[in-house]
């Protein structure tokens, strides 16, 4: 092939930018004294088919690197090496002339001949690098898309995995296990009545990131934590990726979501990369401004810091560093059209340049403050592996949080724990002990029961313990403090008893979630009882113990059916849905917002270390609206719990766990009138009645 003609270039935008004559290439590298572009015709080429060195005069401004190739159009391949000081005990950086690098602004990405273990040792790994893609300008036809920019009180989110959702055989999409599988699966999510997905990581991942005894077993990195590219949607999702079709095929999944009315929420990990510690892979940014780009040890600059647990973490308030990541979550909303993200390990973006916590740290305030994510639904996980907990004091408003308190307090409630009573009433009512002194809402609690990382809902009601032997770590890895209960037995049984048990568990936990003030957010497959056989640290499970397993729809329909109706319940009842906390006030018209009962009316057992049951009337938002009277029974006895008295309306049943389906919750046509001055619960069952 003939050799491109280059020119000088421009230093901005950052990566690979056609036009009608060309194409202009910017990359930055802290401290770089030298750089070459490498053309591919194809992602199968070993070697590149034109090398271009760049000249530090003509084709360096700053820290940045720039070229303009002429007649270049989308579709070549490309990559880059940096040179510079290789003295990472000296001066923390770490540039290699040999290491290819992928741009880390690339648009789109290939990792077709990846050798992440060449990429760990010395030497050239030019014929198994990972690539970028020369990709065509934004003309993709939005057809009058918009973020959906729902009212987050009004959100039931639902955590997927894109890969995992329709991988398994029973799925029956074209294409297994991308983006065009879900848009397949579409009319199941409109259905079940959820109204956000919550995708775990679609940024390019490195699946072979996974320890050394994992890979021995032919695992691979499955969830994706362990992001390289945080502009290029991730390959191993996309039909055609050699093509660059990346960023419209996630396109369409987004737009085909948000005409059924549900809105992209990303989890993104900004906190660590695929590069790992001082033994992982060159990917791009240990070869680009190491020093910069991570957090490492003062006292010895060889060293990585690692709050993630992962091996090596971002140093998110290096002003480069903020830029490039503020940049890359713009893109993702005014490019792609997505409605929110979910930051993993969101802790570390409250960290310093030293390592420690600032309130007012620049990353997440530059995030809350920007207009283009002004409306942009912003999670964190608020803590992270170093030891910094945040829950209810992440720094910023408007940000939600995953609410590790309410998981923790409600799992202990459900299996049996005692004395619980009064933590639970604050969790069910909003968690106001966390949010409102600082002026913040119930929508900022993320309440969850479930996620990713953990037993799924089946598997909390069936095991004592994990079970995490097939992930090749000696059932060394995954949480050991579960609050879970196996009902009697541990793991798979045909004991009918036993079954019977779990369902009505698993119908208690999904009916106190969606029966909690602040946004509900449920694990995918929990609605049908997908099991991952003990497992609860999935992370490398690309298998049939990772994914979901459709025949479970038909074989779990009354389970299906449940969480159906209980989320239709949830959202008919804006009650349940408040905007502003709970006050147990008398109001204007002498009714409170909230009364409180145990077994019997007005008289809680907030000090009984013995307590397992909870009832409490919610008054309807206005004349249109019913009240609920709701009522908590987590003992082993039967128990006759007194009913209060409305003006005006008489009660109706509406849900209880302890009956067979369909009777477990039923639509206003089908409840009955309840008689008389109690109602009798079962055990360790939860009952709704709604007042008509």
């Amino acid at each position: 092939m003939k050799p491109y003609k280059v020119g000088h270039g421009n230093r901005f935008p950052f990566g690979a930018t056609p036009d009608e004559r060309g194409t202009n290439f910017s990359i930055w590298g802290l401290r770089s004294r030298g750089a070459e572009l490498l053309l591919f015709e194809s992602a199968q080429d070993r070697e590149p088919f034109q090398v271009i060195v760049l000249d530090p005069v003509e084709n360096r401004t700053y820290y940045s690197w720039h070229v303009y190739v002429e007649g270049l159009r989308p579709g070549v391949h490309y990559a880059w090496r940096l040179d510079g000081p290789d003295e990472a005990s000296k001066s923390g950086f770490r540039f290699d002339r040999q290491k290819v690098l992928v741009d880390p602004n690339a648009r789109a990405v290939s990792d077709l001949l990846w050798d992440r273990g060449l990429a760990s040792r010395a030497g050239d790994n030019v014929a198994s690098s990972m690539r970028g893609i020369v990709v065509a300008g934004d003309r993709y036809d939005w057809e009058g898309d918009r973020p959906l920019n729902r009212a987050p009180e009004q959100s039931v989110i639902y955590e997927m995995h894109v890969g995992g959702f329709t991988r398994h055989a029973s799925s029956g999409v074209k294409h297994p296990g991308t983006f065009s599988g879900v848009v397949e699966k579409i009319p199941y999510l409109k259905s079940l009545g959820v109204t956000d997905v919550e995708l775990m990581p679609v940024m390019a991942f490195d699946e072979q990131d996974v320890p050394e005894a994992a890979r021995a077993r032919g695992l691979k990195n499955y969830w994706g934590y362990s992001t390289y590219s945080f502009f290029s949607p991730h390959p191993g999702y996309c039909v055609s990726p050699e093509m660059g079709t990346h960023a419209d095929e996630f396109r369409d999944m987004v737009k085909a979501l948000h005409r059924a009315g549900i809105g992209v929420i990303m989890d993104v990990v900004l906190n660590h990369t695929a590069e790992g510690g001082a033994d992982g892979p060159t990917i791009n940014f240990k070869g680009l401004g190491n020093r910069g780009f991570y957090h490492l040890d003062p006292n010895d600059l060889r060293v990585y810091r690692d709050y993630t647990g992962c091996g090596n973490t971002v140093n998110c308030n290096f002003p480069i560093v903020t830029a490039f990541l503020i940049d890359c979550l713009e893109y993702w909303v005014s490019e792609m059209h997505v409605d929110g993200f979910r930051f993993d390990l969101a802790s570390v973006l409250a960290r310093g340049y030293e390592g420690k916590p600032l309130h007012y740290a620049p990353m997440p305030w530059y995030i809350e403050l920007s207009d283009v994510l002004g409306n942009t639904r912003l999670i964190a996980e608020a803590w992270d592996a170093g030891g910094l907990y945040q829950v209810g004091d992440f720094p910023g408003f408007r940000w939600a949080e995953w609410n590790g308190r309410y998981r923790d307090v409600i799992r202990r409630f459900v299996k049996g724990d005692h004395g619980l009573i009064g933590e639970v009433a604050t969790r069910l009512s909003g968690s106001s002990d966390l949010y409102e002194p600082e002026g913040r809402l119930p929508v900022n609690s993320i309440n969850f029961v479930t996620c990713h990382d953990g037993f799924t809902l089946r598997d909390l009601v069936s095991y004592n313990a994990k079970h995490n032997e097939a992930n090749g770590q000696e059932d060394r890895d995954g949480s050991d403090d579960n609050a879970s209960w196996n009902c009697g037995t541990e793991g798979e049984t045909d004991i009918p008893e036993v079954l019977s048990l779990r369902r009505r568990q698993a119908k208690n936990f999904m009916a106190v979630l969606l029966l909690s003030q602040g946004v509900p957010m449920i694990l995918s497959g929990d609605e049908v009882l997908r099991t991952q056989r003990g497992n609860n640290n999935c992370y490398c499970q690309d298998n049939g113990t990772g994914w979901f397993d459709w025949r479970l729809t038909e074989e779990n329909k009354d389970m299906l059916r449940f969480v159906t109706e209980m989320i239709a319940f949830r959202k008919r009842h804006p009650s349940l849905m408040r905007k502003q906390f709970l006050t147990g006030r008398m109001s204007g018209g002498g009714i409170r917002d909230i009364t409180w009962h145990g077994q019997r009316l007005n008289d809680p057992d907030w000090g009984d270390p013995g307590a397992q049951v909870l009832a409490y009337t919610l008054v309807g938002t206005d004349e249109f609206e019913g009240h609920l009277h709701i009522m908590m029974n987590m003992s082993d006895r039967e128990m006759e719990m007194e009913l209060p008295v409305i003006s005006g309306q008489k009660w109706h049943g509406a849900v209880d766990t302890s009956k067979p389906s369909p009777s477990d919750i039923l639509g206003i046509a089908a409840q009955t009138e309840i008689e008389g001055k109690t109602y009798r619960m079962a055990p360790r069952s939860v009952a709704v009645l709604e007042g008509r």
